[in-house]
């Protein structure tokens, strides 16, 4: 039995499950800016990882800022594609996903993702350049396989929309 894809059970739960994204996503803005400027002062930070104050210590600090202030960053790149990706899930449940709007959707979720993998790197990069030996800082960040592969996909998406649109515009007019 078939069900059409304006009717699929899982698309309230991914409209459902983009909106709390979007709003977890703004939650994040005030815990970076509480992180960069109230919370953790030098002494604090250097004292919760066992660290005497040194000019060491004070790279590691001013690389956890620099992190956090990249992370403040991020949050504006994360909503624009969270946004494009709801819009898309609005035309598959009013049952059109085939339009150049999504094409170009897509190709800008693509560009967000591509800036976001680079940051992920830079954000590697400066952890290991503040890093203290015996203080290794964790960030989970990096060269993502997954993540690029993500990129090349969404990019390829984009320009399967825009043909296969293209394609629909072109039969539509032929009948």
């Amino acid at each position: 039995m078939s069900t059409s894809l304006s009717s699929s059970a899982a698309l309230p739960f991914t409209h459902a499950g983009l909106r709390l994204l979007i709003a977890l996503n703004w939650v994040m803005a005030p815990l970076i800016l509480t992180l960069l400027l109230l919370l953790p002062h030098e002494q604090w930070i250097l004292q919760s990882f066992h660290i005497p104050s040194s000019p060491e210590g004070d790279r590691l600090v001013g690389g956890m800022r620099l992190i956090a202030l990249i992370g403040l960053a991020s949050i504006p790149l994360h909503y624009m594609a969270l946004k494009r990706l709801l819009a898309i899930v609005e035309t598959v449940r009013l049952g059109d996903p085939f339009v150049a709007a999504n094409a170009t959707r897509l190709q800008g979720i693509a560009w967000v993702l591509l800036v976001l993998q680079v940051l992920s790197m830079v954000v590697d990069g400066i952890a290991k350049a503040v890093a203290i030996p015996g203080h290794p800082l964790q960030m989970g960040a990096g060269f993502s396989v997954n993540g690029w592969l993500a990129v090349i996909l969404t990019f390829l998406l984009a320009r399967v929309f825009a043909e296969g649109t293209r394609m629909r515009d072109d039969l539509a007019g032929t009948v």
